[in-house]
């Protein structure tokens, strides 16, 4: 069978990475192919246009030149007025001809220059030479006739007329060149957007499935070293790996370990339980029975033979005192002398032999249905201080492995001892029976046997002991993995408890965020129709008491979008997106931001851009200017006097420490914003970076705010992978530092990167208001209204408001009357139902989305479903402006989305698009 191709980690790694570069090459070569193309269109209009224009010019400037010397001529007489008009005379038709040519793949024009030519040849024979030779021949009578009819006038009018017509067309063709260049230009970069995309989602396949490769496999195998340890001791599970990788040979490596610990326990258990089987026997060929039985049983021997040494005339001799499977005693020869055979040769040379190719003339071993060949023979000596006392021969029906081999060998260490102590025993008994005259001598030896059986039995007590360390490192392993996996839930507990806490914190929010967005929403809307004073029933001072209101609503509104966000970076869930930002446009759009502020408080704005910073960086530009609106807006709040600097440059490589080094980026900016205001104790520097925190009460008194906003600039900060540093002092001013990295290829761990700075910036300032909470963003770009449109689409309009306030309903209601709207209510889905049921049809409806018994989700989806109003406008009104409630309502059929609390503008600027729509 074919083996199976190693496909190892890294060739997965690096053929991914190969198909990716594949694919940035191939998105190389076609977008270089379409850049050349462009490249060449464009040259042909600088070159072919520019070349036309001129050649128009130059030709209108020889006739130019031809007019102007025939009139010199004429008036003064002098000959040096007509070198212009030669010149002039043989230049223009080269020109004319050049024109011509250039003009080839223009036949319309080619025809208006043929005429402008032949315009030009009649002015030449009817006014410019004819006027020339009256005036060399002196008459003044005739030239005075001709130019009181003057027809060359008339000629030079109608070649500026088709010289203007000729040039107005050349310009066209020029503008509809240079459009077709810009929409391929479009494509093009259309095109690179979905290559890019291309790329990106290959790249993201690649990366699923090479770490679900390795990760499945990898788990797998805990999963199989789970179970194994689980087991309490058992080791016949093995790890099954189908892949054939790196993670195949830590299987394999597992599998061996386990095996080779596997081998060992069998082997200890073996050893142990042949050691306790010697005791209590007192006859070498007892011990041997018993020895040959016992080693049999454990390796898998089907004969065997015992032979224990005795001294006699011709020397030493090994007499067989046991043999196993024995058959009517004939199990091999019953002596061998030193080096006569196989036993004879171990003895002699004191080593072990094992013989797998056994000839045919071996013993066999008999069973009940015939004789077997054996397969495999292994023959041992049994040593005592060196000397071989006896010898072992056994024969298997299979070979003999390395474990058992092993196991006898082991087993024979000590088993020299045995069997010496045995014959020791014989020997003493037998002498006892011979001679009581060697009573004392007897005594001697049999104290020497008693101290070599206490040797054993301390031995065997070793080996006991041995065995309940064993047993107790069991025990305790067993006790620690239950440790384990009680500790294991304990913390998954505690993760379940921490996850439910943050659920139940953002549900808090959510719905605190609904109940103070209602009443809030009407509080807008009211004061701000009490400010503008539509009907002048207010006096100054209740205008000023509404538009206060109007202020403190919009400051309430700003605290609890800051507590969102806070709240949102606090539990992960606030998104970032990377895309390009062009810095080149940040500092015009700091002053268009601020200037104004400036101007109100008399403080001069300076902003200052070094060279090396680059055009496009990478980031989440809505977080960015938020940290960069919430520094500026610290700066001028506690600037009086003076001035606030904004300074933008590149870190450079010299200043990078060595975490910023760690961080994948292009390049790090550093945005500073300084200013000439109060400045702060230094104690007070990371205090102020704290949710609710002010650098102290006086503060507060005098300038305001709820002390979220640097703290939310520092969570913005870490997100994309920076920080802000501070350096200031009480009376000279701040400096407020952003740290930024560029990341174009993605986020940054910010916990993984050590960021080693000692002091955070620290300022008191109030939320800056985002725009995004009343942004509206229109799934469907419907036709623009013409002006006439605006200015009666809301006359007699049927609007339905369907929500559970009165106070939001009462100041909708008036608000949409006073536009000439006629406004029904309705405080539920279900009223709201009943009314489209039986009332005439309605042009709008603004749905309010959390209410009783029937909501705005479920009240939207029977709309558009059983009622089959797919085209009625529903535009949805909620204050719990949370993730995901924007698509939540544009899925149940809302045509469009406003958060509360309301901006009437912006609400009359949708209602006005889909009304018209």
């Amino acid at each position: 069978m074919e083996k199976k191709m190693r496909f190892g980690i890294k060739s997965k790694i690096i053929i991914g990475y190969l198909i990716v570069i594949v694919c940035l090459f191939i998105a190389f070569i076609v977008l270089n192919s379409q850049i050349s193309s462009l490249q060449k269109e464009r040259n042909f209009i600088i070159d072919h246009d520019i070349e036309v224009h001129d050649l128009t010019n130059r030709i209108e400037k020889h006739l130019l030149d031809m007019e102007t010397g025939q009139r010199g001529y004429i008036i003064t007489g002098e000959a040096s007025y007509l070198e212009p008009y030669n010149s002039a005379a043989s230049s223009w038709e080269k020109d004319y001809n050049a024109l011509y040519q250039l003009l080839n793949n223009n036949p319309n024009q080619q025809e208006k220059l043929e005429k402008i030519k032949g315009s030009i040849q009649d002015w030449i024979e009817a006014a410019g030479e004819p006027t020339i030779a009256l005036k060399k021949e002196n008459n003044t009578k005739e030239l005075q006739q001709f130019f009181e009819k003057d027809p060359g006038r008339q000629y030079m009018d109608d070649i500026r007329s088709q010289f203007t017509s000729f040039r107005n067309v050349e310009k066209k063709s020029t503008e509809t060149r240079a459009k077709e260049l810009d929409e391929k230009n479009q494509k093009i970069k259309i095109g690179l957007y979905g290559l890019l995309l291309f790329v990106t989602l290959i790249s993201l396949a690649i990366a699923i499935v090479l770490s679900n490769s390795i990760v499945n496999t990898i788990k797998e195998v805990t999963q199989t070293i789970k179970r194994i340890t689980a087991s309490k001791g058992e080791l016949k599970g093995r790890i099954k790996v189908r892949s054939n990788d790196e993670i195949k040979d830590l299987g394999i490596a597992t599998n061996a370990l386990l095996e080779n610990i596997e081998e060992r326990n069998w082997l200890q258990t073996n050893i142990a339980h042949a050691v306790t089987m010697y005791q209590g026997i007192a006859s070498v060929d007892k011990l041997a029975e018993k020895f040959l039985f016992t080693v049999s049983e454990m390796t898998g021997a089907s004969f065997g033979a015992f032979y224990v040494r005795e001294e006699n005339d011709k020397g030493d001799l090994f007499v067989k005192q046991a043999a196993f499977a024995d058959r009517k005693g004939d199990a091999g020869r019953e002596s061998f002398l030193i080096g006569e055979g196989l036993i004879g040769q171990a003895a002699l040379e004191k080593r072990t032999l094992v013989i797998n190719d056994v000839p045919d003339t071996y013993q066999f071993i008999a069973s009940g249905l015939g004789d077997v060949k054996p397969k495999s023979i292994f023959i041992v000596p049994v040593l005592f201080e060196d000397e071989v006392i006896a010898v072992i021969e056994l024969a298997s029906l299979h070979e003999f492995t390395v474990l058992e081999q092993e196991l006898i060998s082991q087993v024979i260490e000590t088993f020299g001892l045995t069997i010496n102590g045995v014959i020791r025993r014989m020997e003493i008994a037998r002498l006892l029976k011979e001679s009581q005259a060697m009573t004392e001598e007897l005594q001697a030896q049999s104290e020497e046997l008693q101290t070599q059986s206490e040797e054993l039995q301390m031995q065997s007590e070793e080996l006991r002991m041995i065995n309940e360390q064993l047993e107790e490192r069991t025990k305790d392993a067993e006790e620690k993995s239950f440790e384990l996996e009680a500790a294991k839930e304990d913390l998954e507990e505690k993760a379940h408890q921490l996850e439910l806490n943050s659920q139940y914190k953002s549900e808090f929010l959510a719905n605190m965020s609904h109940e103070l967005r209602t009443p809030l929403n009407s509080i807008l809307i009211l004061s701000e129709m009490l400010e503008e004073n539509a009907a002048k029933t207010l006096s100054e001072d209740e205008e000023e008491y509404a538009r206060i209101i109007h202020s403190s609503g919009k400051d309430l509104l700003a605290l609890i979008n800051d507590i969102l966000d806070l709240s949102k970076v606090e539990s992960g869930k606030l998104d970032v997106l990377l895309a390009e930002m062009n810095m080149s446009e940040l500092p015009d759009q700091i002053e268009r931001n601020f200037s104004h502020v400036a101007e109100q408080k008399k403080v001069q704005l300076k902003i200052n851009k070094a060279q090396d910073v680059p055009d496009i960086i990478h980031t989440d530009e809505k977080r960015f200017q938020q940290i960069v609106k919430n520094l500026l807006s610290n700066a001028f709040k506690f600037t009086e006097s003076g001035s606030v600097t904004v300074s933008i440059q590149r870190v450079a490589d010299h200043r990078l420490t060595t975490a910023m080094r760690t961080v994948d980026t292009d390049c790090w900016l550093e945005i500073a914003v300084a200013d000439t205001g109060i400045g702060i104790p230094k104690e007070k520097h990371q205090l102020i970076f704290e949710a609710f925190q002010q650098a102290d009460g006086a503060t507060v008194r005098k300038y305001g705010g709820t002390g979220l906003g640097l703290s939310i600039c520092s969570e913005f900060a870490k997100l994309l992978g920076g920080w802000i540093s501070l350096s200031s002092e009480v009376g000279k001013g701040s400096t407020f530092t952003l740290y930024l990295p560029s990341l174009s290829n993605g986020l940054v761990d910010y916990e993984k990167v050590n960021f080693a700075y000692e002091e955070v910036a620290v300022s008191v300032e109030e939320a800056v208001e985002e725009a995004e909470i009343t942004e509206i963003d229109h799934p469907v770009q419907p036709v623009e209204p013409s002006l006439q449109d605006d200015e009666n689409v809301f006359q007699d309009k049927r609007v339905l408001i369907v929500d559970d306030d009165q106070r939001n309903i009462f100041a909708l209601k008036t608000a949409l009357a006073k536009q000439g709207m006629t406004i029904m209510t309705a405080h539920n889905g279900i009223e709201c139902l009943e009314m489209m049921k039986n009332s005439e049809p309605f042009d709008l409806i603004l749905m309010d989305i959390m209410m009783p018994q029937m909501d705005g989700y479920e009240a939207m989806q029977k709309i558009r479903g059983e009622l089959k109003l797919v085209d009625l406008p529903i535009i949805a009104l909620t204050a719990k402006a949370m993730k995901n409630d924007r698509e939540k309502c544009l899925e149940a059929g809302a045509s469009d989305y406003i958060s509360k609390p309301l901006d009437l503008n912006q609400l009359f600027s949708v209602m006005r698009v889909w009304l018209v729509n």
